[in-house]
């Protein structure tokens, strides 16, 4: 009788711990839906259109290699549009085709290029001084 009891009180704790594990599931499924749906509203949907030019960000510059200088690269021109975000663009100065993700492009507001042409760099230079 006394197994019996045992034996009883044993499937009621495993019974138990089966509700409590199915229980944690639960609670982490509704914590992950809460968390996706606070992270999809932080996200900027990208919009680019073939023929746009847009600055492609340079995730992997080192920190020390130049503080000042821009993370931004391009500009470069949006060729082909893929559906979920993926784009192909292509810089005036090369023929190649890179495939990057629409989070990491932001569109460049500046003067429209010709398919082939290349950019003019000035360089600044310190102000002649009277002693020159």
């Amino acid at each position: 009788m006394d197994h019996e009891r045992t034996g009883a009180e044993w499937k009621l704790q495993l019974q138990e711990l089966e509700n409590l594990r199915l229980e944690a599931y639960e609670n982490s499924r509704l914590y992950k839906e809460k968390v996706k749906v606070v992270y999809d509203k932080s996200i900027k949907r990208r919009e680019f259109q073939p023929g746009d030019l847009v600055l492609l960000y340079n995730s992997r510059m080192r920190l020390m290699q130049g503080k000042l200088r821009s993370r931004w690269d391009g500009p470069y021109r949006v060729e082909r549009v893929e559906p979920y975000g993926v784009f192909h663009l292509s810089h005036p100065s090369s023929s190649e085709l890179i495939k990057v993700n629409g989070h990491r492009l932001k569109l460049f507001y500046g003067k429209k290029m010709a398919k082939n042409q290349e950019l003019e760099i000035f360089l600044l230079e310190d102000l002649p001084t009277a002693e020159d």
